[in-house]
């Protein structure tokens, strides 16, 4: 009986239903192969010799596979992707971390003037990095950091805390307060309510920002160029300086093109459905 009663409930399928799910998977799949038309494009020319490299054999498959651009490209490529994780992993970590502390000052322990320092905080996600580029320079070159890895990463870090502190303390308003006021009645302080309480079910939080950072430094290119010397060149601003003045080596570019995208591919790759659960679980809404 039961059976019948939800056969008889399902929606019944009707023609106009049929066409607006043909419209809907129809451009959805457009919008598939429009978005893997450049990824399509950079791989099979990373594969091919110069000789076979034109505009006109661009959608072609590749006559034979080549690894010799990926062996050139790493040859370029190499010292600056070591420089990229020497800046991405201390700068997402550090990013984070202080965004937590952030986050759980402001969200568990309200004192007057905290909403204010919040939408402050909040305001730097706002401007501009060109509009701070010239003061940003000569105070790195005052502290003594500037054309070295260090001076990027602290740069990184400040930059990143203001969405840092946002997903933090949207997440840490939806963990109940009598957790904190259990630990405080246990004769726990600030500092240690955090080591102890908040931080061990943070794990989801900091998920999200460090993927979050991840991404935004090793995609950075503008603070990486003008703030580092060649030695220190991540690895977007050795990419750049890959072409050639006359010629150009499009197999090798494209070769490099994919070395340089594999970290954060991978990281999406690995790390994708902890991510969603992150921004599910609270990080994200506010």
């Amino acid at each position: 009986m039961s059976l019948d009663t939800a056969s008889l409930r399902k929606k019944p399928v009707t023609p106009k239903l049929v066409v607006g799910k043909t419209i809907q998977y129809g451009l959805l799949f457009f919008f598939l192969v429009f978005f893997l038309i450049p990824i399509y494009v950079v791989l099979v020319t990373s594969l091919k010799p110069l000789d076979q490299v034109s505009l006109q054999t661009m959608w072609e498959l590749p006559q034979g596979i080549d690894i010799a651009n990926y062996v050139l490209a790493w040859e370029k490529l190499g010292p600056s992707i070591g420089n990229s994780f020497l800046l991405v992993i201390p700068g997402a970590i550090l990013a984070a971390f202080l965004g937590s502390l952030n986050g759980y000052v402001l969200s568990k322990w309200k004192f007057p003037g905290s909403d204010l320092i919040f939408t402050l905080i909040l305001f730097g996600m706002f401007i501009p990095y060109q509009a701070i580029l010239i003061p940003l320079v000569q105070t790195v070159r005052e502290l003594g950091l500037y054309g070295g890895i260090p001076g990027l990463v602290l740069v990184h870090v400040i930059y990143g805390l203001p969405i840092m502190t946002l997903i933090f303390r949207n997440y840490y308003l939806a963990v109940p307060d009598e957790l904190v006021e259990a630990a405080l009645m246990d004769g726990s302080g600030i500092l240690k309510t955090y080591w102890q309480i908040i931080l061990p079910i943070s794990i989801p939080a900091f998920i999200v920002g460090i993927i979050w950072e991840f991404t935004s430094i090793w995609n950075d290119f503008l603070f990486a160029v003008v703030l580092t010397g060649p030695d220190s060149w991540p690895v977007t601003v050795a990419l750049n300086n890959i072409a050639g003045s006359q010629i150009v080596q499009w197999n090798v570019q494209m070769a490099a093109a994919v070395l340089a995208s594999l970290p954060t591919i991978l990281v999406y790759i690995l790390l994708g459905k902890y991510f969603l659960r992150g921004m599910l679980s609270g990080s994200l809404k506010g």
